[in-house]
């Protein structure tokens, strides 16, 4: 597919009014998550069903032109796993995707098990897409012509793919189920994960003891601190494992912290007196100054609502079998939890519990119904 790189605000509006009289183009995004601290979106890429558009964020200093064009309601924005890129969207120019497609979801309503792009271009067009570029810092100048034809080859049949995908979402009758989801999914918005007491966004942290958690709050301060002068993603300081051990076993020196594999020679020379600072801060605490994790109220689970749980399961095992949709996207398990307590009686009842779809009423609202012992109604 030909392409033209966008690399200036009057380029810029004159593609973006040219794409407001498109009824449906592709869309999507690269961005440096796994190079720096503070990630951005490094390269927008845009397509319509003959050419190709690579806009340069870095070149261009307008860009409510491509907001508008997000925005607009009469044009389809056909992304693939649209989730990473509304939320980065949010994050950077606070745009919102209206009328969107996201291929990835399609696919889940039709049973198609291998949802990644790479496959399902294969499928579909017998076209091979190299992954091997996803992870490269797309930040970094000049892009390679490798990098270019990666970030073409992710826009160039999405249309055709969303063509294909729509049709049989039409013929299964499930084009409204998806479209909810698509719906749902443009809502999504950026959440800041460093907020505190960093340690609740932390996964595991839970299962921890109030000193142990204390001791974890810290190193994440550090690794925070030394990622953000560093310019370096979490990941790339320390490993969430590596400070796990460490809030476990709690080491009183810089060799115990190699010797139980909780950071390597070389993270030991660089930060290990950090670590050991943060830990003895967190150890010098009296008790009654030390954290503790929210506790999430949850209703117990009685004999009644346990077995409803287990009907429930039941049920949704053999309804994905029939109808091709898995079990976790048909009803998950929270969702079950909670009907299990609410015991809906009614769709309105059970359209009120929290991320209940109308879909998912209209699918197997009765099922649920037989199997905690109503008649719809």
């Amino acid at each position: 597919m030909n392409y033209k790189f966008i690399e200036s605000d009057e380029e810029l509006k004159s593609v973006c009014d040219d794409l407001l009289k498109e009824k449906i183009i592709s869309v999507d995004l690269e961005a440096d998550s796994m190079h720096c601290y503070k990630e951005k979106i490094c390269l927008i890429q845009i397509a319509t069903a003959k050419e190709a558009f690579l806009i340069d964020p870095f070149e261009i200093k307008e860009i409510p032109p491509f907001i508008n064009v997000l925005e607009n309601n009469d044009v389809i924005k056909v992304f693939h796993g649209a989730d990473f890129d509304i939320r980065s969207l949010d994050r950077d120019y606070k745009a919102r995707v209206n009328n969107l497609f996201d291929t990835e979801i399609a696919c889940r309503f039709l049973g198609i098990k291998e949802r990644g792009l790479a496959a399902l271009l294969k499928k579909n067009f017998d076209v091979d897409l190299d992954k091997k570029f996803q992870k490269v810092d797309w930040a970094r100048r000049p892009l390679k012509p490798e990098m270019i034809e990666y970030s073409v080859g992710d826009v160039a049949y999405l249309t055709k793919l969303h063509d294909i995908i729509r049709k049989k979402l039409v013929s299964n009758g499930r084009f409204s189920w998806a479209k909810e989801e698509f719906e749902i999914l443009a809502r999504v918005r950026y959440v800041n994960n460093h907020v505190l007491p960093l340690f609740t966004k932390f996964k595991g942290a839970g299962k921890l003891d109030n000193r142990s958690l204390a001791v974890l709050e810290n190193l994440l301060h550090v690794r925070l601190k030394i990622a953000e002068k560093k310019d370096k993603p979490l990941f790339k300081i320390f490993s969430n494992l590596s400070l796990m051990i460490m809030a476990n076993k709690k080491p009183v020196a810089i060799d115990q912290m190699i010797k139980i594999g909780a950071i390597s020679k070389r993270q030991a020379d660089m930060y290990g007196d950090l670590c050991l600072e943060a830990i003895g801060k967190a150890m010098d605490l009296e008790h009654k100054e030390l954290p503790s994790y929210p506790k999430t109220r949850r209703p117990k689970k009685n004999i009644i609502v346990q077995e409803r749980i287990e009907r429930l399961k039941k049920m949704r095992e053999k309804l994905s079998s029939s109808i091709g949709i898995e079990p976790g996207f048909l009803l998950n398990n929270a969702m079950i939890g909670s009907i299990a307590f609410e015991n809906p009686s009614t769709s309105e009842d059970l359209l009120k519990i929290e991320n209940i779809r109308h879909w998912q009423v209209d699918a197997i609202g009765e099922k649920i119904f037989s199997s905690l012992g109503f008649c719809a109604f």
